[in-house]
């Protein structure tokens, strides 16, 4: 860590992200290569420059015939003729189930309290109609927008840039990692919108350099990454900080009760609203296929690498525990033919960009991340997600398969657990309400069942090409040399060696008995009446966790209150080091002198290994087993 990061401290998670790099490069090199990510400060700020004078309201005006006859879905959420002409540019037709059910409760200027799952068109949802309530004669902030990450900063700028393009609208991104002084400019020439983290909005405002007195609407987008960051504190602070006839906008994936204690706190009669993705009709499949295999330890690679063979996904991320593991894996995945790149916060600027342009341009066909360095990151090529471990929080798993079946398309999300780790297959399947179906394994024989379909496949293709012409001389050269039946087959098996597809004979041992599963309508559930393992507590809410209970550990943490700690700088530093995620770090003391941190007793060693090195407010932190 280095001093930029820690006068910011609560942005720690987001400073060893990779997609937070990646997104940070834009912003100081103003690149743009198409992805819809690639959103900068200056592009943000463009509007300085190119300021429209007529800011007034023409909702009045006649339509142009295009607005009228491709957005009359949203023309009757009663938008501005200037967000209806962007959104017809962007392409948008018809508005999601969840803009249609928050456009017009917001435009009221009602709080809302929402619960949206990833890829359900939340952002236009709260992003339209705080555009359409901005003076855009009045250079002061309006709208503050709170996200847990640079990478979500930086995609929320873009999006609100773009929709409010035809307002004169100015909108800047802040975030931890990026040269403050940079965003102090920025603030200083006047904006609308500040979409920020909360750590880097706190210094700001510590600062100065950003204003409240004008803000009328505060949006908290995904705040239960928030909250699982360590950002309670600093939301807290900064909602307290801002007008008290604000609108509060909300927007969580899941709904613990520390959302709805905020919500209760710092919100006037909030509307409730619960979008999640589309069901799908009777007779047509889910558009994310979730899928559990139960596997010993041991034999996760290998498995890892069947199930692949046999999904033949088009891109992947497969989330990891920790840094070693991601590494690990990536070596391996790369030993069995796969395009694998490693995403993690051990890794410099420049291995990150790479990965990142990797990934982006179809180099790389599978990213193998720790859960904080994939936080943000949103592929539009990406067809599966892999947990290689079960979650330790169930909201995780939302999130994580949030990534897949976005916008209509069909995913896959495929859980490798091992037979102890039921019970956290059963919280998640609390939270989400659906059943898992465990599967077997493949075997050898169904590997190569596969292999012989795609390489038909592939034939098959290869037959409808325009150019089979060109490759009749080989035909003739070999004519002679023995049937056309055997240069057919040898041309065959040319193809299948080419894609990779290879002899398996290591038979990888089914361990789904051990989940105490039993057979229902031909699929195994979970049993819940068997005795669940003990010392496991509830986490539910964030009040019982394993905080204090059996299986945690303590460490000693040789800085305090008197350095400046705070509890998400603690959050951040151990979940940056060591891949722990939010709710697995807790409970915590912060005295004047040091901090003690409870941490998984499977991991304790592992805690204080990594963290030696680290620095936190610019000093070094040493750190030790906690003896009472």
């Amino acid at each position: 860590m280095n001093d930029d990061l820690n006068d910011t401290p609560n942005d720690d998670v987001d400073d060893s992200t990779d997609h937070v790099d990646d997104s940070t490069d834009h912003v100081d090199d103003s690149t743009n290569d198409g992805d819809h990510d690639d959103m900068t400060a200056d592009t943000a700020d463009t509007s300085d420059d190119h300021d429209t004078s007529d800011t007034s309201d023409t909702s009045g005006t006649n339509e142009s015939p295009g607005v009228v006859e491709v957005l009359n879905g949203f023309a009757e959420l009663g938008l501005r003729d200037e967000l209806l002409s962007a959104l017809e540019a962007l392409g948008y037709e018809e508005p999601t189930p969840i803009q249609r059910e928050t456009i017009p409760i917001l435009l009221t200027g009602r709080d809302l309290l929402g619960q949206a799952a990833t890829g359900t068109g939340k952002t236009a949802a709260f992003a339209l109609p705080a555009l359409q309530m901005i003076d855009a004669s009045r250079r002061v902030p309006q709208v503050l927008v709170l996200v847990p990450t640079r990478e979500l900063a930086v995609q929320v700028s873009e999006a609100m840039f773009k929709y409010g393009s035809g307002l004169g609208v100015k909108v800047v991104p802040v975030f931890g990692g990026q040269p403050i002084q940079r965003q102090l400019q920025a603030l200083d020439r006047g904006v609308h919108v500040v979409v920020a983290t909360p750590g880097r909005a706190l210094d700001h405002i510590g600062r100065g350099s950003l204003a409240l007195d004008a803000i009328h609407t505060v949006i908290l987008d995904e705040a239960d990454e928030m909250l699982d960051m360590g950002f309670t504190d600093d939301i807290e602070s900064i909602l307290e900080s801002t007008p008290d006839d604000r609108q509060t906008v909300l927007f969580s994936a899941t709904m613990p009760s520390r959302i709805t204690s905020i919500a209760k706190r710092y919100q006037r009669n909030p509307e409730r609203i619960t979008i999640g993705r589309p069901d799908a009709e009777p007779g047509v499949k889910a558009l994310v296929r979730q899928t559990v295999y139960v596997v010993q330890r041991a034999h996760k690679p290998s498995a890892l690498g069947r199930i692949l063979d046999i999904e033949a996904p088009k891109s992947a991320l497969v989330f990891c525990r920790t840094r070693t593991e991601v590494d690990q894996l990536t070596a391996t995945m790369n030993g069995r033919g796969y395009r694998a790149e490693a995403l993690h916060g051990g890794m410099d600027q420049a291995q990150r960009d790479r990965v990142m342009a990797r990934l982006r341009d179809g180099t790389a066909e599978l990213l193998v991340a720790t859960d904080v360095a994939a936080r943000g990151l949103d592929i539009d090529t990406l067809t599966h997600v892999v947990n290689y471990d079960v979650p330790s929080a169930a909201e995780s798993y939302v999130h994580r398969i949030g990534r897949v079946g976005r916008a209509g398309r069909e995913g896959v999300a495929i859980t490798l657990a091992e037979p102890r780790e039921r019970r956290g297959l059963e919280n998640i399947e609390r939270l989400t309400k659906q059943k898992f179906d465990i599967a077997t394994v493949p075997t050898v024989a169904d590997l190569r069942v596969r292999q012989i379909e795609m390489t038909v496949n592939a034939v098959r293709e290869a037959l409808t090409s325009i150019d089979l012409e060109d490759f009749n001389t080989v035909l003739h050269a070999l004519s002679g040399e023995d049937s056309d039946r055997n240069i057919a087959l040898a041309a065959i098996k040319l193809v299948h060696e080419s894609r990779g597809s290879t002899i398996d004979e290591l038979e990888i041992p089914d361990a789904s008995d051990r989940m105490r599963g039993k057979p229902n309508d031909g699929k195994k559930k979970f049993d819940k009446k068997a005795p669940h393992n003990a010392g496991e507590k509830d986490r539910g809410g964030g009040k019982k966790g394993h905080a204090g209970g059996a299986g945690t550990a303590f460490v000693h943490v040789s800085l305090g209150r008197k350095a400046g700690v705070r509890p998400g700088d603690l959050v951040g530093a151990i979940a940056n080091e060591t891949g722990l995620v939010g709710r697995e770090i807790g409970p915590i003391r912060i005295s004047d002198a040091y901090a003690v941190v409870g941490v998984p007793q499977a991991s304790v060693e592992h805690v204080i290994e990594k963290m030696q090195s680290t620095t936190m407010r610019g000093k070094r932190a040493r750190v030790r087993l906690f003896v009472d």
